[in-house]
């Protein structure tokens, strides 16, 4: 089986399911909103910076992810030093609609949830 494929153990021949634990994972979404939110390329130490409480391995995995599945390009450029840019693609940024509704779905119900977490706790 390609070592891509992120099988679900209850579905495990179920497309979907595949697409949106790598599409939905933490850092997935902070990548894709950050390359988002800056509009323009980025460099690898500049999405570092952005996303301090990432390790460096889960960087460049999670980019090697995004980027395979067609949700960034990954721009190397043969100068010296060495440039590398990450930016969204049009299917990336197809998504982008969508995450905004999700993240503003989350803040407008961020005191509730949490609220209601406090409540369940006791």
């Amino acid at each position: 089986m390609n070592k891509n494929f992120i099988s679900d153990p209850l579905f495990p021949e179920c497309p979907i399911r595949n697409i949106l634990v790598r599409v939905c994972s933490k850092w997935s979404l902070v990548i894709l909103y950050t390359l988002d939110k800056h509009g323009t390329p980025m460099r690898y130490k500049d999405i570092e910076k952005q996303t301090p409480d990432i390790t460096q391995k889960m960087l460049v995995q999670t980019l090697r992810v995004l980027e395979t599945d067609g949700q960034i390009l990954r721009q190397a450029y043969a100068e010296t030093p060495p440039r590398v840019e990450y930016s969204l693609t049009e299917r990336g940024k197809s998504l982008m609609p969508i995450l905004h509704q999700l993240f503003g779905w989350a803040y407008s119900n961020l005191h509730d949830i949490s609220a209601d977490r406090q409540k369940n706790k006791k």
